[in-house]
């Protein structure tokens, strides 16, 4: 039976697909109606097990949008990763008899849910059903709901590998401008060299619920158009997103990166202050002007994750 990663390295994976707190998408709406009816319940859900809560990708007779992670079914069902968890009545499971979520207003009693494993072998969610009244799932449905898992890792590799393209397309064209421009590469062998930067935006699934995606589109679009206006001209500094993704990457050159950093920080401040959002930030400097980008920005990454999983990570 295969073992779950450390929480730490679960955690770190999931950061990677840039999923949780994303805009809805109708693929995974399409995948929570599947397991609705295939199984026979009201409830069905794409669920991501983050740091302290589980969130909701997508879900079918909830309005909710998660639950703390300690009341969450889906923290045990990826506990092991291999299987499906099936819960008859919760009442009578001495993990679940206490919890809010079978005491309370919601009065849950079954649970379905397999695990969504990365080729890491992380379990970072599940597609799973729930109903108010005690049951058990038949074989073809048990056998169904593990297919859409399946599916939906599927799924959130393809998008994985979209962002991961468009960010290498990126890149690549970053490190060809500068291979152009050799008075750029003197400067950066000179001890200027590069760092990048990444902000992210918080909870931006929220913010869209709120005001509405076009909304949220048009004031993303503005604190770009705002962050290439802070960049010096003929720098070869840049700003750029990837689809699906709430991340603003930052390359930025010569022997001040910090205090081009510190430039953008005050933008992202002054942006999260009027809109009443929150960003989460770090970054990365090159070990040389030759290094990759892709490898300062996978460290500004891990950066990311470990400032996200500090207790008073809110805001810059």
């Amino acid at each position: 039976m295969a073992k779950p990663l450390e929480e730490t390295t679960r955690q770190r994976v999931l950061d990677t697909y840039r999923v949780v707190d994303s805009l809805p998408e109708a693929a995974y709406d399409d995948i929570v109606a599947l397991a609705s009816i295939l199984c026979d319940t009201p409830i069905a859900l794409v669920s991501l097990v983050d740091r302290d809560r589980q969130w909701f990708k997508a879900s079918r007779g909830l309005d909710a949008t998660g639950t703390r992670r300690d009341e969450a079914f889906c923290n045990h069902a990826i506990d092991a990763p291999a299987q499906l968890m099936e819960v008859a009545d919760a009442r009578e499971d001495a993990r679940f008899a206490e919890n809010p979520l079978v005491t309370g207003d919601l009065s849950l009693r079954f649970y379905a849910g397999m695990p969504l494993v990365t080729e890491e072998g992380a379990a970072i969610g599940t597609v799973c059903v729930l109903d108010r009244k005690p049951r058990a799932l038949d074989a073809a449905q048990r056998t169904g709901l593990s297919a859409l898992a399946r599916l939906t890792m599927t799924l959130l590799d393809a998008r994985l590998r979209q962002q991961e393209s468009e960010r290498a397309a990126i890149f690549a064209e970053v490190e060809a401008s500068h291979a152009e421009a050799p008075e750029r590469d003197d400067l950066a062998q000179a001890g200027g060299g590069y760092a990048v930067a990444i902000f992210q935006v918080q909870d931006l699934a929220g913010h869209a619920l709120k005001l509405g995606e076009r909304t949220i589109e048009r004031r993303l679009q503005d604190l770009e158009r705002e962050l290439h206006d802070a960049l010096e001209p003929g720098s070869g500094d840049s700003v750029n997103r990837t689809s699906h993704s709430s991340d603003f990457i930052a390359v930025l050159h010569g022997d001040d990166t910090r205090g081009k950093e510190r430039t953008l920080r005050d933008r992202v401040d002054a942006f999260a202050a009027r809109h009443g959002m929150a960003f989460v930030a770090a970054s990365a400097a090159a070990y040389g002007g030759a290094e990759r980008i892709e490898r300062v920005f996978l460290r500004a990454d891990d950066e990311l994750t470990r400032i996200k999983s500090e207790p008073a990570a809110l805001g810059l």
